[in-house]
């Protein structure tokens, strides 16, 4: 009789978790849709990116707290490779694991991919001047995000007097020396500093064993060996293009600025790809195109296929294997610490470095405001746009795609 009373409570019990999924499924669907609206909006680099990640993921959505968002950025900051797609790509993967991580790299990156790739076609037909005037006001009011995004994150963040001595100490520092290798040492001395504090974090008697799935790691290892033995003995050009992109995504540290000049020593100078004048010219493009910076390896990777007589085709495959080869290392590498980040965090010592480590990042930002402005021409009207896109963010009334659109019509306009 047990056992039949049983078997039939069993059969009265709902489907479990199914209305969860359901759920979990529209979750999922509107934040791939809040990724395209960023990938198509998030003007200025990582800085800039991390200010409207924080106002779209984090106030509106609340899909994690500005802590967690911090903490993924420093994380992706330590690694080499692009800081934005690694950061999105890891918050893809702590809301819906593995397929949503991989979904949320495609998505972020393919607006601005498949614009560099037209680029690279019709590079010759481009009116440069048309172009800088469309984007006039875009660069300022990338500095205005990062403003308020280095306000935002020094509110949240900054409470004890030592992070205060961090954030002004790492801020004065990146905009004095401006090397892409500092950047990562800098949040790491943050950490340490700190972690000197661990006595007054609080214990945790139930740990859970630290679990590390070394999987993706021997992956990335194991196409970087093989991309370098393919790209020595092959003839192929494609395969030599992502065995240099990936080497130079494995490689470099500080985001997109930092591949300019790498990209033009090896592609320019010594592989003669392309012209100086045509990478300036995608070089001032995707400085001008939201989405990853990273992008600018397809614009070149179609460019170098130009002359081996496969026509728009191979231009084409040339930008694809240059966007895997740029964009691959660094999400292996987020997706193999992704996986016992938070395993991590429970050790005190970890924990008590995560003051530090943030209090950096947010002198990091403070610095990049002001490193971003200098290049623009110091005018009313530029400052200006920069003050009045602060005061936007500030007051909270417009969405931040709706501001940049704003921009780019008073371009057309004025």
């Amino acid at each position: 009789m047990e056992t039949v009373l049983e078997t039939q409570e069993v059969k009265l019990t709902p489907p479990p978790r199914r209305g969860g999924q359901r759920t979990k499924r529209v979750r999922n669907i509107i934040f791939l849709k809040d990724v395209a609206a960023l990938a198509l909006t998030a003007f200025g680099g990582p800085q800039a990116h991390l200010a409207m990640m924080l106002r779209l993921l984090v106030d509106k959505r609340r899909y994690l707290t500005s802590h967690e968002l911090l903490e993924l950025t420093a994380l992706c900051q330590i690694l080499p490779g692009p800081t934005s797609t690694q950061t999105i790509t890891a918050i893809g993967f702590r809301l819906g694991g593995p397929n949503l991580a991989y979904l949320t790299v495609v998505v972020w990156m393919l607006p601005a991919v498949t614009f560099m790739t037209l680029a690279g076609l019709t590079v010759s037909y481009l009116d440069k001047e048309q172009v800088a005037r469309f984007v006039q006001y875009v660069e300022p009011m990338a500095v205005g995000f990062v403003a308020f995004s280095a306000f935002r994150i020094a509110e949240k963040v900054i409470q004890t007097k030592t992070s205060v001595a961090l954030m002004v100490a790492s801020s004065m520092l990146a905009y004095r020396f401006q090397l892409p290798w500092l950047l990562p040492l800098l949040l790491l001395a943050g950490g340490l500093v700190t972690t000197f504090r661990y006595r007054k974090m609080p214990v945790l008697h139930e740990k859970k064993p630290l679990q590390i799935e070394w999987a993706n790691f021997v992956l990335w290892l194991g196409v970087l060996i093989a991309a370098a033995i393919l790209g020595h003995y092959t003839r192929w050009l494609p395969v030599r293009l992502f065995e240099n992109f990936y080497r130079n995504g494995s490689l470099v540290f500080g985001g997109g600025q930092v591949l300019a000049p790498l990209f033009f020593a090896e592609f320019v100078e010594f592989k003669r790809y392309l012209t100086p004048q045509e990478f300036l010219s995608g070089l001032g493009l995707v400085q001008a195109l939201p989405g990853p910076n990273f992008s600018f390896a397809s614009y070149i990777g179609a460019l170098a296929m130009r002359g081996e007589g496969s026509g728009v085709g191979g231009q084409v495959l040339g930008a694809l294997v240059a966007a895997l080869g740029i964009f691959m290392p660094g999400t292996l590498l987020i997706f193999f610490l992704i996986r016992f980040w938070d395993q991590l965090k429970q050790y005190r010592v970890v924990k008590a470095s995560l003051e530090g480590i943030n209090a950096v990042s947010a002198g990091l930002v403070c610095a990049a405001t002001f490193l971003l402005y200098h290049p623009l021409p110091d005018t009313p009207i530029n400052l200006g746009v920069v003050a009045v896109t602060f005061l936007l963010l500030l007051w909270n009334k417009f969405p931040s795609y709706t501001i940049v659109l704003a921009g780019l019509l008073a371009g057309i306009l004025f």
